[in-house]
Protein backbone atom coordinates (compact mmCIF):
# COMPACT_ATOMS: atom_id res chain seq x y z
CA UNK A 1 0.00 0.00 0.00
CA UNK A 2 1.42 3.38 -0.94
CA UNK A 3 1.87 6.27 1.50
CA UNK A 4 -0.93 8.21 -0.16
CA UNK A 5 -3.41 5.39 0.45
CA UNK A 6 -2.34 5.00 4.07
CA UNK A 7 -2.84 8.71 4.77
CA UNK A 8 -6.18 8.70 2.98
CA UNK A 9 -7.22 5.64 4.94
CA UNK A 10 -6.25 7.35 8.20
CA UNK A 11 -8.29 10.41 7.29
CA UNK A 12 -11.29 8.27 6.42
CA UNK A 13 -10.88 6.34 9.68
CA UNK A 14 -10.80 9.56 11.72
CA UNK A 15 -13.88 10.91 9.93
CA UNK A 16 -15.75 7.64 10.41
CA UNK A 17 -14.96 7.59 14.14
CA UNK A 18 -16.13 11.21 14.49
CA UNK A 19 -19.38 10.33 12.74
CA UNK A 20 -19.85 7.27 14.94
CA UNK A 21 -19.35 9.39 18.08
CA UNK A 22 -21.86 11.95 16.77
CA UNK A 23 -24.46 9.24 16.20
CA UNK A 24 -23.81 7.79 19.65
CA UNK A 25 -24.19 11.25 21.22
CA UNK A 26 -27.53 11.74 19.50
CA UNK A 27 -28.73 8.35 20.72
CA UNK A 28 -27.48 8.74 24.30
CA UNK A 29 -30.13 9.24 26.96
CA UNK A 30 -27.72 10.12 29.76
CA UNK A 31 -26.20 13.59 29.71
CA UNK A 32 -22.73 12.49 30.81
CA UNK A 33 -22.64 9.84 28.07
CA UNK A 34 -23.76 12.42 25.51
CA UNK A 35 -21.02 14.80 26.69
CA UNK A 36 -18.40 12.05 26.50
CA UNK A 37 -19.47 11.20 22.95
CA UNK A 38 -19.32 14.86 21.93
CA UNK A 39 -15.81 15.18 23.33
CA UNK A 40 -14.85 12.04 21.43
CA UNK A 41 -16.35 13.44 18.24
CA UNK A 42 -14.38 16.67 18.67
CA UNK A 43 -11.14 14.75 19.24
CA UNK A 44 -11.61 12.56 16.16
CA UNK A 45 -12.57 15.59 14.06
CA UNK A 46 -9.42 17.39 15.20
CA UNK A 47 -7.31 14.38 14.19
CA UNK A 48 -9.00 14.37 10.79
CA UNK A 49 -8.31 18.08 10.33
CA UNK A 50 -4.66 17.58 11.23
CA UNK A 51 -4.34 14.65 8.85
CA UNK A 52 -5.92 16.65 6.04
CA UNK A 53 -3.71 19.68 6.72
CA UNK A 54 -0.62 17.47 6.82
CA UNK A 55 -1.53 15.97 3.47
CA UNK A 56 -2.04 19.43 1.96
CA UNK A 57 1.37 20.55 3.22
CA UNK A 58 3.03 17.44 1.78
CA UNK A 59 1.42 18.01 -1.61
CA UNK A 60 2.49 21.67 -1.57
CA UNK A 61 6.07 20.61 -0.73
CA UNK A 62 6.13 18.11 -3.61
CA UNK A 63 4.91 20.83 -5.99
CA UNK A 64 7.46 23.31 -4.64
CA UNK A 65 10.30 20.82 -5.12
CA UNK A 66 9.12 19.97 -8.64
CA UNK A 67 9.10 23.64 -9.59
CA UNK A 68 12.50 24.41 -8.03
CA UNK A 69 15.39 24.79 -10.46
CA UNK A 70 17.61 21.73 -10.76
CA UNK A 71 21.07 21.95 -9.28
Amino acid sequence: MSGQNIRGTNLQFFLARAEQARVEAEAATLEHVRDRCRRSEAAWAALAQRAERSEQLKVAEVIRKAQAPSE
